[in-house]
């Protein structure tokens, strides 16, 4: 390196003194180091140890006029960087000390006047881990930072000794994102990691590099010649600075961006989706005149497109259902982007997540304009509709002030004498009508066990 800036230099001058020796050396090169003078060697006296290295940089090799700002703001830095690195030295700059008394304050230089996301101060958490290691970390809104130096040296790459300290952080965040994760957003290391800016100092034995600038620390970690283990006090500092926030935050925004990619939209024909009777009209301008009829199964499927006879396809749909639909509440966010009855029933529908639906020409956005549950009247049948109930309220609560949710109600017991037919909504209902009725014994009692005990002809009735 100094034979470098021999070689680029008008004029460079070394002198190197040794208070053990009590010897003192001098000389001086030319001509980019074309020329040298014999080296003078002289007697010291009560001279300390000190080398001193002087150099004319030769402007003309680098097609310059003068110093550029650039160049003495690197040069500067540099000056910076070694205060920071190598406590105990006195470094000046245009003959003013440096006010860097330790790695902290060249620290905080960077952060100075930065902000949080919430406007707040950024906080640094700092550890003088051992005689060899200094590490700080604050927050970074643009993806993973470091500053680091091995043996004062910058490693503007980073390197093993970064990915050492780094990976420590990001396990002990991730165990605390665990805890907190209770909606199973997905969350990896790089994405903890880009959320991070760390400062690192270290001495390290024997360094590698992967080429002569030296920027980049290629030693494996087990040949460091010391360990970086943070303390627990350093961990619960580092998720109280805001990192833990910061992180989930972005995961729970990552994970509804993909939430609102698996949205429905506005669009009058579906394909793709087995079993869907859509409605002519379906996500055409006529749309909020549409009712979806959701069944409960492939019996009461049948049953609700007899009864489309009556009523006709124009603005009536009929979708299935399999069993009982998801509980979205306690599901985690992976569940419901793969669950293919909520994702098609998005799509029918044409529901956006996170989109509002305060009045009705909101509903006017949708492929239906109403939605009709049609299940059987036993616990199943109800368990179905406080789940469907439960996806629109968790996703949509605004929904469930307008008339868009309805529900299909069909006899479970029905009395008939003669030309007289009396259709029982609840058992309750059909219990009190025999106790107030002498003669109940005379009617032909039929229960229905489920919509599938209906018959065509009574689907139509129904309708």
């Amino acid at each position: 390196g100094a034979k470098l800036c021999n070689i680029f230099s008008t004029k460079f001058t070394i002198e190197t003194a040794s208070k053990q020796y009590k010897k003192h050396f001098k000389q001086t090169w030319g001509s980019n180091m074309g020329k040298a003078s014999e080296p003078k060697i002289k007697d010291s006296g009560k001279d300390d140890d000190f080398t001193k290295v002087t150099f004319s940089p030769d402007l003309a090799k680098f097609k310059m006029d003068n110093l550029e700002d650039d160049i003495v703001a690197l040069m500067s830095r540099r000056a910076y960087d070694v205060a920071a690195s190598s406590p105990g030295v006195k470094v000046y700059l245009n003959g003013e000390r440096l006010k860097i008394n330790k790695f902290k304050d060249y620290v905080d230089l960077y952060i100075k006047g930065k902000e949080d996301e919430n406007g707040q101060p950024l906080k640094v958490v700092y550890e003088k881990v051992n005689e060899r290691w200094e590490v700080a970390l604050t927050l970074s809104n643009s993806g993973f930072q470091q500053v680091s130096f091995v043996n004062s040296i910058a490693t503007t790459k980073g390197g093993k000794h970064v990915d050492t300290v780094a990976d420590s952080i990001v396990k002990n965040v991730l165990e605390v994102l665990k805890k907190k994760n209770k909606g199973g957003v997905i969350i990896k290391p790089f994405q903890v990691k880009n959320h991070m800016w760390v400062f690192i100092n270290c001495l390290i034995v024997n360094p590698t590099f992967d080429s002569q600038t030296k920027e980049n620390m290629t030693l494996q970690a087990k040949s460091f010649g010391s360990k970086c283990t943070l303390s627990e006090k350093f961990i619960t500092a580092v998720t109280k600075s805001g990192l833990v926030e910061s992180v989930w935050t972005w995961a729970k925004f990552k994970a509804q961006t993909e939430l609102v990619k698996a949205s429905g939209k506005k669009q009058s024909k579906l394909k793709g989706i087995p079993k869907l009777e859509d409605a002519n009209d379906a996500g055409t301008k006529n749309a909020h005149l549409c009712t979806l009829i959701l069944t409960e199964g492939d019996s009461a499927k049948t049953l609700a497109v007899s009864g489309l006879s009556v009523v006709g396809r124009d603005h009536y749909g009929v979708f299935p259902l399999k069993g009982k639909p998801l509980n979205v509440r306690d599901a985690s966010h992976k569940q419901v982007l793969e669950n293919v009855e909520i994702n098609n029933l998005i799509k029918i529908v044409g529901l956006q997540y996170k989109k509002k639906y305060n009045s009705v020409d909101d509903l006017k956005s949708l492929r239906y304009g109403k939605v009709m549950i049609m299940a059987d009247q036993d616990q199943d049948g109800s368990h179905i509709k406080g789940l469907i109930i439960n996806f629109i309220h968790h996703n949509w609560p605004e929904l469930l002030k307008l008339p868009f949710l309805e529900e299909f109600i069909t006899p479970i017991v029905k009395a008939t004498k003669k030309d007289k037919e009396i259709s029982f909504y609840s058992l309750p209902e059909f219990e009190e009508w025999k106790n107030e009725t002498e003669n109940h014994h005379t009617f032909n009692i039929k229960y229905y066990k489920g919509l599938g005990t209906s018959t065509s002809k009574e689907a139509k009735e129904y309708f």
